[in-house]
């Protein structure tokens, strides 16, 4: 393994698709990290993260107990979950304890390979060519992984994984035009290929998870939310593999992404955030009623749907090379539970039970008029109808369909 478990520096850039431009530098001491930015990065007025790692000389220093002492919008750029599950068994396999490594030799190994803009040097990522992919072969290799039966293909999976974050195993793959072709995906990709990313079952999920997703997908397109494309490709077993088209990325250029987790510097794994907050953050950010808008469909779309792992890292927004901000393309809809079973975004203070008069409360407070929040909530309602005909249609499990819809028409009502 390579020599990078001590690292106390680490360089940040930024690359919007042409050229790499210096933002600042990361330095770590004991167990506190500071951060500085570039003078020339200042001047371009380039607001990477404005509510809490603002563009102004000197260096800044954060709470260790949060993110391990990273701002937020570096934070982003770290796998979690599967991704981490990925990095630490490596590391174990190389005789290191995952206790050792710090935030910035996991920043080193992302390297270039984060999604977005941002990349980090020294860079230590495990590169790869653009082979041809097998999503069965990938999909028991993971299996091996989270069973714990299987290690040589660790460095392989790292790689397909890049800095993409979430419970359930995903690989960014490349996928051509015609969609019958799929090559890896962290790369500047071929001709004609696009980059997605792909998603397999975890442990507690059941065979049917893609084909949930993908009709939840296609249930929300329906109901006007802004989503990126989305496929679901067959399987040898199960009803297949759900796979969407990533947003930070449109053929040459990039854009910068910061979820909301990062930018509000509010652990998703304690749950606290109110959809009144995201709104209020969206109108901070885009200064745009649209972007709010987009924002409460969301709200409506995951309260009617039964979608209550809605936390903060689920909302990300996108800036561009001009410094202008939007809410990002919808992703990670469909039907899970919350802690306690309570949405993980509360809607105007209620968690447990929210519903129509609370969504109507919420578009009164980011001053959407009633008559369009009562559409947009009818609408919903209309194409979450749908569910049954679409599930069995996409070869949803008869068990999952009817639990499913049960907890859908307790929210239609």
């Amino acid at each position: 393994m390579k020599n990078y478990l001590s690292i106390t520096e680490i360089k940040v850039g930024i690359n919007f698709g042409k050229d790499i431009q210096s933002v600042g530098r990361l330095a770590m001491r004991e167990r506190t990290i500071y951060f500085e930015y570039d003078s020339a990065f200042i001047k371009s007025g380039l607001e990477i993260s404005p509510l809490h790692l603002p563009l102004q000389p000197g260096v800044q220093s954060f709470d260790y107990n949060l993110f391990e002492g990273l701002p937020g919008v570096f934070n982003d750029s770290l796998p979690d979950g599967w991704g981490r599950l990925l990095f630490d068994r490596f590391v174990r396999s190389r005789r290191v304890l995952p206790s050792d490594i710090t935030p910035l030799d996991r920043l080193a190994h992302i390297g270039s390979h984060a999604l977005g803009t941002l990349v980090f040097e020294p860079d230590y990522s495990i590169d790869k060519k653009s082979d041809d992919i097998s999503l069965d072969n990938l999909a028991l290799q993971a299996q091996g992984v989270l069973d714990g039966t299987s290690n040589d293909v660790l460095a392989e999976l790292i790689a397909l994984n890049g800095s993409s974050a979430g419970a359930r195993p995903k690989a960014l793959i490349g996928i051509n035009d015609k969609r019958d072709h799929i090559i890896h995906g962290t790369h500047d990709l071929p001709q004609g290929y696009k980059p997605w990313i792909v998603k397999f079952p975890n442990s507690q999920d059941g065979i049917d998870a893609g084909a949930i997703e993908y009709v939840y997908a296609l249930m929300a397109k329906e109901a006007g939310i802004a989503l990126p494309d989305v496929h679901l490709f067959p399987a040898q077993h199960g009803a297949g593999y759900f796979a969407i088209k990533r947003f930070d990325r449109d053929d040459d250029k990039r854009y910068h992404t910061h979820t909301a987790c990062g930018l509000l510097h509010s652990d998703f794994r304690t749950p606290s955030l109110d959809y009144e907050d995201l709104t209020a953050l969206t109108g901070m950010l885009t200064r745009d009623m649209r972007e709010i808008e987009k924002l409460y469909q969301l709200a409506v779309f995951n309260v009617l749907a039964h979608n209550r792992d809605d936390h903060s890292k689920n909302f990300s927004y996108l800036m561009d090379a001009q410094g202008n901000w939007t809410l990002s393309p919808a992703y990670d809809l469909t039907f899970s539970s919350g802690p306690c079973g309570e949405q993980s975004t509360m809607v105007m203070g209620e968690g447990r039970n929210p519903g129509t008069d609370h969504l109507l409360k919420l578009a009164e407070e980011a001053k959407i008029k009633e008559d369009r929040a009562t559409k947009i909530i009818k609408t919903t309602k209309d194409r979450l109808a749908k569910w049954p005909t679409l599930a069995k249609q996409y070869g949803v499990s008869n068990t999952n369909i009817k639990l499913i819809q049960d907890k859908i028409s307790q929210a239609l009502v």
